[in-house]
């Protein structure tokens, strides 16, 4: 049959899923997305989108409880757990249908169920339990000249700390907790587990967080983790570094977890646990040992272009491995299909994908750490700047922050860029831009930041670099 027959097919819907779908339909390829349970994958329903709802409510939830710090006053402050998650869930319901709009805007084809290769250009499709977007394709065989897997990845599972999706969360459960806990233990500091700290912390929790390597945040920079790590503490976050957590006893409803620190194991009883130690990829089930796609780690090894080993499969995203970010697989989606084209794109620099960590205060960096530019031999200089060093800072009242940014000292290029602050999610995007046009400290030094804005810390942080700081 004609409609089952496409140049692209993209195996997975998230971000970088229907992105790619999107960019082939624009390129002209007739195309088509497979998806088995909902438009927009994880980062959409389960991921990147709902936590940020939360972390939003957490942060409102915060200013109402310190309006006397800004000449305000919101007495009896409160909040309803229902209604917290219940505004999460209506932000992924909203996305839903934007990404099923996008799809038919661009007359990609979706066909909904379980898909499995059979062969280079060949792939199956079977009923999955989730209820089929109107007008979807189904069940039967199909052809791709084309097939892109994006299948995303799962939470990690570490034996003795396996989810039971009640006393012991994963990200799905955490996002939808059936009450909230009055104490609670995070395993791993990664972004996800310090985000659902942040937010359970502010919403009142008694948090503990468990890192088993001696910093937490463990890609960001070590003296931005340092700082990050004195201001979660001083908001009565426990953290535990070096540490291990060796077995956990379910009660009733709650849990005893033995934590290690190297000297002496001690126990603590939590409400509940959320194992965030990582994702591993979407590989198996669908086909890819059997064609023969070579695979290291969990992840599917693609070249710069999405390409795998085998002729007419490519791989982007979670499931080509890290780093894991939505914004990663959207760029290498369309890398993958523009290559396909013959437009001869540029091959994915992993040295240029920004990382954001939304907790309080937000964590972002792109480029090379401190100390990541002396293991490569670099002769550097690196610059910083405070907030309170900085008038908007003040006066939004938020003057705990820092830039940070390492220049090759020969050449002027700037190597990496690094932030803990209010708002530095945002702000980071300025300097992955000056990346990415291979910006000097000269040309940093003739931009002319607007004023007053917390975006002037990153000038400062430059000027800092070369002696010429002006505001501290």
């Amino acid at each position: 049959m004609a409609d089952n027959s496409f140049d692209v097919v993209v195996i997975g819907s998230g971000p970088g899923g229907y992105v790619t779908a999107i960019r082939a339909a624009q390129l002209g390829f007739k195309t088509a997305i497979v998806e088995k349970a909902y438009l927009g994958g994880i980062c959409n329903n389960w991921g990147c989108i709902p936590t940020k709802a939360l972390l939003r409510s957490a942060e409102i939830y915060h200013y109402m409880k310190h309006a006397k710090d800004y000449g305000l006053s919101a007495d009896n402050v409160s909040f309803d757990p229902k209604a917290v998650i219940a505004r999460s869930r209506g932000v992924v319901k909203r996305l839903n249908g934007g990404v099923e709009f996008l799809m038919k805007k661009n007359k990609i084809s979706i066909i909904w169920g379980e898909a499995t290769l059979d062969a280079p250009g060949k792939f199956t499709v079977k009923k999955s339990a989730a209820e089929a977007p109107k007008g979807s394709l189904g069940e039967g065989a199909y052809t791709a000249k084309h097939i892109i897997v994006a299948t995303g990845a799962r939470p990690r599972v570490l034996p003795g700390l396996e989810p039971d999706k009640k006393l012991v969360w994963t990200y799905f459960e955490a996002m939808n907790p059936d009450k909230m806990p009055k104490s609670l233990l995070v395993v791993g500091s990664g972004a996800i587990g310090i985000e659902f700290a942040s937010f359970y912390r502010t919403m009142g929790a008694e948090v503990t967080v468990v890192e088993v390597l001696p910093q937490i945040l463990p890609v960001e920079d070590a003296e931005i983790a340092g700082f990050a790590r004195k201001q979660f503490e001083k908001q009565g976050i426990k953290v535990m570094s070096n540490t291990k957590v060796t077995r956990l006893d379910k009660k009733a409803d709650s849990v005893v977890a033995t934590i290690d620190d190297g000297k002496k194991p001690v126990q603590i009883e939590v409400d509940r646990v959320i194992s965030a130690v990582g994702v591993v990829g979407n590989i198996e089930g669908f086909g890819l040992e059997k064609l023969g796609v070579k695979t290291d780690r969990g992840c599917i090894v693609i070249d710069g272009y999405g390409k795998t080993n085998v002729p007419g499969i490519y791989a982007i995203g979670d499931v080509a491995g890290p780093p894991m970010l939505a914004h990663k697989a959207e760029h290498e989606g369309i890398i993958c299909v523009e290559a396909i084209k013959g437009l001869h794109p540029h091959p994915m620099d992993k040295l240029l994908i920004p990382g954001c960590t939304y907790c309080h205060p937000q964590i972002a960096s792109v480029g090379l750490t401190e100390a990541k530019a002396k293991e490569a031999g670099k002769d550097i200089r690196v610059g910083r700047f405070p907030f309170v060093g900085n008038g908007k800072a003040i006066a939004q009242g938020e003057d705990q922050g820092m830039v940070k940014v390492v220049f090759d000292k020969k050449t002027g290029q700037l190597l990496g860029a690094h932030m803990v602050g209010s708002e530095v999610t945002e702000l980071i995007q300025g300097f992955v831009v000056a990346m990415n046009l291979e910006t000097t400290e000269e040309e940093l030094f003739h931009t002319i930041f607007p004023h007053p804005t917390i975006s002037e810390t990153m000038k400062e942080a430059v000027l800092d670099a070369y002696g010429r700081v002006l505001n501290m």
